[in-house]
């Protein structure tokens, strides 16, 4: 009886001790970021829920990108030769009096020859050749009716004291992207490519205000 009415006991103390005691606050929950949407992701290869099963990941879309492989390698030669000449030669007789030629002192008064000589030599020889070569990371900026895509890009360098920069616009069939998402130079229609610097080292290839009048057509000798 005595060991029954001290576990009561003990229990009693044990449900107000856990009464008493102070409630734990509920486990803290982190915030979850917001995932991107279908609609702000629209046209790009990695858009959410935009990965084909039987597609390749080949540029098709406004805002995709690809990269064009620059091969550019042109070579031109132009010579010309000229040469003209031109002689001419006038007699003219002069008059007789009495059957005999006017003389001063012997020497004939009215007789005239005219003459004259022309001659022309020129010579021309020119030749130019480019060479590019790199890749440029481009933008599809449209898709035409047909299908094709206008695709644009640029690529800027900083090194030292100056800076190089390549752009390049134009028309690309999507047959032509390689599995790879890369396409050559040479296949891109209407292509406008652009290669230029500014520095230091640009400037140092620039001839100078004067220099370019003399060399000009502006120049009368």
């Amino acid at each position: 009886m005595k060991i029954r009415l001290a576990l009561i006991a003990a229990a009693s103390l044990m449900l107000q001790a856990c009464a008493s005691a102070p409630a734990m606050p509920p486990p803290a929950s982190l915030p979850m970021p917001a995932l991107p949407s279908a609609a702000a992701s629209e046209g790009s290869i990695y858009a959410v829920g935009g990965m084909a099963l039987f597609e390749d990941q080949k540029a098709r879309r406004v805002g995709d990108t690809l990269t064009i492989v620059l091969v550019e390698s042109t070579t031109a030669q132009k010579k010309a030769s000229t040469n003209t000449a031109k002689d001419s030669k006038t007699s003219i007789d002069g008059p007789k009096l009495f059957g005999r030629p006017v003389t001063v002192n012997g020497v004939p008064v009215l007789e005239a020859e005219l003459g004259s000589s022309k001659a022309f030599k020129g010579n021309g020889d020119s030749s130019q050749s480019n060479q590019l070569q790199g890749s440029v990371g481009a933008i599809v900026m449209q898709v035409l009716p047909n299908g094709n895509l206008v695709v644009s890009g640029r690529k800027q360098v900083q090194i030292n004291q100056g800076s190089e920069t390549v752009s390049i616009e134009g028309i690309v069939r999507p047959i032509d992207i390689r599995p790879d998402n890369t396409i050559t130079s040479d296949r891109v229609a209407n292509a406008a490519i652009s290669y230029s610097g500014q520095g230091a080292v640009a400037d140092s290839n620039v001839m100078g205000w004067a220099s370019r009048f003399f060399n000009s057509g502006w120049f009368p000798f």
